[in-house]
């Protein structure tokens, strides 16, 4: 990896320098503005719901907050879902035959909250936005876990991560990140495990994530996924 700008150097703790590192993230690539990455995988409403396969496309901003998830799932892919967070706002909708709504949620602070936790959550998949984004605020917990900060229109959010013993992020934890429920938004304790990391690009990457809600205790698993290609995405 290049190393770090000195401003960088000055303005991150010394550990998150280190975490940046060891991930491959590269400061210096200014013409690169995100990544696109695919999944496969599978992801159900809640443990009632059976698990149904889905395709996605992602993209994951490295210098500003902001990401689009685009994904097919139910009966010959017939149901889209859009989960995203840019200058606009945060969307998360799904439709049926790109027609019909199932699901549209209010583009409120609850929603710009959850979606700006998953942002934070997801930088093991972006690690240059580590050193490159400069809305992110870092504070180190432990030797072994960070919270990263930041505010997307006016919403104050976090996420911790836990560093496994290969120094790379094993978990992602938020104790308050909206969930979908009865038309409406919960906040419950929210976590992400990744896992199969591979060299990638030069990169740190993982490979395969599952996400859970915690409800009454118990943690109930609503996303499984792998990533199927990476890439960086040249500034448009």
């Amino acid at each position: 990896m290049r190393d770090a700008p000195p401003a960088l150097r000055r303005e991150l703790p010394p550990a998150v320098i280190a975490l940046a590192r060891r991930c491959g993230g590269n400061a210096r690539n200014s013409d690169v503005d995100h990544v696109l990455l695919t999944q496969t995988g599978f992801m159900r409403a809640d443990a009632s719901h059976r698990w149904a396969p889905f395709r996605a496309r992602q993209s994951i901003a490295l210098d500003r907050i902001g990401f689009a998830w685009r994904a097919a799932t139910g009966p010959l892919g017939c149901i889209a879902v859009t989960d995203a967070l840019d200058e606009t706002g945060p969307r998360l909708t799904v439709m049926a035959l790109g027609l019909i709504p199932l699901a549209r949620v209010a583009a409120d602070a609850a929603l710009t909250k959850g979606e700006l936790q998953r942002y934070l959550a997801e930088l093991p998949l972006a690690p240059d936005a580590i050193l490159r984004n400069p809305a992110l605020d870092w504070e180190v917990l432990s030797p072994a876990s960070l919270r990263v900060m930041a505010t997307c229109r006016g919403v104050r959010a976090h996420v911790d991560l836990t560093l496994g013993a290969d120094g790379l992020v094993a978990s992602v934890f938020a104790p308050d990140r909206s969930s979908l429920e009865g038309g409406g938004m919960v906040e419950r304790p929210w976590t992400g495990r990744f896992s199969d990391y591979r060299t990638h690009q030069g990169r740190q990457l993982p490979f395969a994530a599952e996400v859970a809600w915690t409800i009454d205790g118990e943690e109930v698993a609503y996303w499984r996924g792998a990533m199927a290609s990476w890439d960086l995405g040249v500034r448009k």
